[in-house]
């Protein structure tokens, strides 16, 4: 009244008394309609100021709508303090300017204790002149509304009780059965884990086996893959010499040639002789002869000379079979290795495809086979 006068003045005009909006506003301490960023506000300044604050907040509000209030009926006045007035400070910054508002008001403790004491007398002097008998029933009205309240929650918080008991037992059965399941599951992967850890030791024996066979494979190629060099080498340093030994006996032949038919050319009788043709054919004869010799030592060493290059071309063909056996054994070791990882990776596909359907998260998939790349020999 002494705040706001006009706006009290039209509020008992309308029978509209404090109670049918305040009550809620200081029972819930502005928490049922208005936004969290305001109530923040107001339970800071509550626990910083006091109870007062509460009166403030409720004159701040009274007088930001002072306006629409005053132009309002009765149904529009409720309407608007419940929904159009909480709507208003949805914005932190008008919260903000209404706080401020608050802050700003005086209302002193004296009055507010005044107004207590009038307000309790004048509540003595109503009970005073009402009459007991209408006191007493009033009190067993509300006492019975309060009796059947009462009843009520209690009816309410058996049935509560009763159906929270009822989920319990079912959501308990649920869990027995889901670990009885996941028990089961765990026992079956354990059993996969072990088989799949004995497959994996067989499998790295079977390949420790692999690579000593491979090793040994590779050290005998290597070993014939020196000796064919060195028998090659061997063949090429006899011809060499076979060669040099030719050159050798044809230059020495030449010589002894020469020597001999100097000799015959010093001698009077022999130069007749051999000036004359029948000299010159047995010359030719002997020449003849001694060619046909050369030819034969000639033939034998090509004979010999292709029996040496027979024996290097089937050399040759043993040291390409070596290596194409080398290349199939190293495939062979490829493929071996690519079949090793796919089971690995089959191994582990399995066993995290068992864990995550045990668990309930992914169903079990097929883990993918790896094919060995193809290799060229």
């Amino acid at each position: 009244m002494e705040q706001l006068p006009d706006l009290h003045s039209h509020f008992c005009d309308l029978n509209l008394e404090a109670h049918m909006y305040a009550s809620q506003w200081f029972l819930t301490l502005f928490t049922a309609k208005f936004p969290l960023c305001m109530v923040f506000h107001i339970i800071d300044l509550l626990l910083c100021e006091g109870l007062n604050i509460i009166f403030h907040v409720a004159l701040a509000l009274l007088k930001t709508s002072k306006e629409d209030l005053l132009q309002a009926d009765f149904e529009g006045a409720l309407k608007f303090f419940r929904v159009q007035l909480p709507k208003r400070y949805r914005a932190e910054e008008n919260a903000r300017r209404l706080m401020e508002q608050a802050c700003n008001i005086k209302v002193p403790t004296k009055k507010l204790k005044k107004y207590e004491k009038e307000y309790q007398t004048m509540r003595e002097s109503q009970l005073q002149q009402e009459d007991p008998m209408d006191r007493y029933k009033r009190e067993n009205r509300r006492l019975q509304e309060a009796s059947m309240r009462l009843e009520q929650e209690n009816d309410d918080l058996a049935h509560e009780l009763v159906t929270s008991k009822i989920a319990l037992r079912n959501d308990l059965d649920q869990a027995e059965d889901k670990a009885d399941v996941l028990n089961k599951e765990l026992l079956l992967t354990k059993q996969r884990l072990v088989e799949t850890e004995e497959e994996k030791r067989k499998q790295e024996e079977e390949t420790a086996q692999l690579k000593e066979v491979f090793r040994k494979q590779l050290e005998k190629a290597e070993y014939e893959i020196k000796k064919t060099t060195a028998i090659i080498a061997e063949y090429k340093q006899i011809c060499s010499q076979l060669s040099t030994r030719l050159e050798k006996q044809q230059a020495a032949s030449k010589e002894e040639l020469e020597v001999v038919k100097g000799k015959m050319m010093a001698c009077k009788h022999c130069s007749d002789i051999f000036s004359k043709e029948g000299a010159l054919k047995l010359a030719a004869t002997s020449r003849e002869d001694q060619g046909i010799e050369t030819d034969d030592e000639k033939d034998s060493l090509k004979k010999q000379l292709r029996e040496m290059e027979l024996e290097l071309a089937q050399t040759k063909l043993q040291l390409v079979e070596a290596k194409c056996k080398i290349q199939e054994l190293e495939h062979q070791r490829g493929a071996l290795m690519n079949e090793i990882q796919a089971a690995k990776n089959s191994w582990f596909s399995k066993t995290l495809n068992s864990i995550k359907t045990a668990t309930g998260t992914q169903p079990l998939q097929p883990a993918p086979v790896t094919q060995p790349p193809k290799e060229s020999t």
